[in-house]
């Protein structure tokens, strides 16, 4: 990861309501958190980002991973389930998919990156919705 990418992760945190931000690239991740960004009673912490109640759900998500039934988000950004708005989205549940076939994107910084299959089989879940916030290595959906 260059130094010019690392500028920009750094100011959009700084601009943004990110608390903070994990990008990975190339076996490198860059952590980049806004110390300043507090919440208050008009942003709480969301429920299910306390860490007693995702911690479960976590464990259960990496356990799935460990299996490689889940496909996980390669970066923070933007869920995109299909090539443009009002498409039909790459895939629903059901479908079968081959290995190397594209699925989603995740839009970070105007940067849009697909993800493909990394295995043949049916897409027996989708975890993540069109069009929200997703984080680095968040299940999308689960090939069966």
């Amino acid at each position: 990861m260059d130094l010019e990418t690392i500028r920009t992760l750094i100011e959009f945190v700084g601009r943004s309501r990110v608390s903070e931000l994990m990008v990975s690239d190339d076996g490198v991740t860059i952590r980049v958190s806004n110390a300043s960004f507090e919440r208050h009673a008009s942003n709480p912490v969301p429920k299910a980002s306390r860490p007693e109640a995702a911690t479960a759900a976590v464990q259960d998500d990496r356990s799935q991973a460990a299996d490689g039934r889940v496909v996980v988000a390669p970066v923070f950004g933007v869920l995109h389930r299909s090539p443009k708005p009002g498409a039909r989205p790459f895939v629903e549940v059901g479908d079968f998919v081959e290995a190397g076939q594209s699925l989603c994107i995740v839009e970070a910084m105007k940067v849009f990156n697909t993800v493909t299959a990394h295995k043949a089989g049916p897409i027996t879940r989708i975890l993540a919705k069109d069009g929200e916030d997703v984080e680095a290595g968040e299940p999308l959906m689960e090939i069966g």
